[in-house]
C-alpha cells in the first residue's frame, strides 16, 4: 500500500468529518485572522491526523453542538496539514501550549477556554463532549 495515499484519504476524511459537522476549514493565515477577528463567540477545533483526533475530537466536536447554547461561529485548523493558518490560530490562544487535537472558545478574538490534548487523549468522547458543553453554558448564548 502507498503510504501517501493511504494519508491523504485520512487527511481527506479528517477534513470532510469536520465540514460535514458544520464548521468551517480555515487554511491561510488571512482566513484565520478573519474569522478570530469577528464579534461573538467562536469554537476552534484544532485537528489532527492522531487516533484520539479521529475517535475522540472530531466526534465530540460534532457532538457537542447539539446543545441550547452553542458558539457563533465554528470553525478549524488542521495541525500538521495547513501550517501556516494552524500556527496563525495559536497566537490567538494565548497562556496555552501548542496542542492537537485540541478546542480553543474565544469571544471576540480573545481566548476564554481551552480543551487542550491532555484533556482528550484517553477520555471518552462524551466527557469532551460535556467539557465543552460546561463552556457553552457558561460562555454562549442561546441559538
Amino acid at each position: 500500500m502507498d503510504f501517501n495515499f493511504f494519508m491523504n484519504d485520512v487527511v481527506t476524511t479528517a477534513r470532510e468529518d469536520m465540514v460535514n459537522a458544520g464548521y468551517t476549514q480555515l487554511t491561510t493565515a488571512e482566513e484565520v485572522d478573519k474569522a478570530l477577528q469577528k464579534q461573538g463567540t467562536t469554537l476552534v477545533m484544532v485537528n489532527s491526523v492522531c487516533g484520539c483526533a479521529g475517535g475522540i475530537a472530531r466526534p465530540a466536536a460534532a457532538q457537542s453542538i447539539h446543545y441550547d447554547k452553542r458558539p457563533d461561529q465554528l470553525v478549524t485548523v488542521f495541525a500538521g496539514q495547513d501550517k501556516e493558518a494552524t500556527a496563525q490560530a495559536r497566537t490567538y490562544f494565548e497562556g496555552y501550549e501548542p496542542s492537537s487535537p485540541s478546542f480553543a472558545l474565544l469571544k471576540d478574538g480573545k481566548i476564554l477556554a481551552m480543551v487542550e490534548r491532555h484533556e482528550i487523549e484517553g477520555a471518552y468522547a462524551v466527557e469532551v463532549v460535556e467539557k465543552l458543553q460546561g463552556y457553552f453554558e457558561k460562555y454562549c448564548e442561546e441559538v
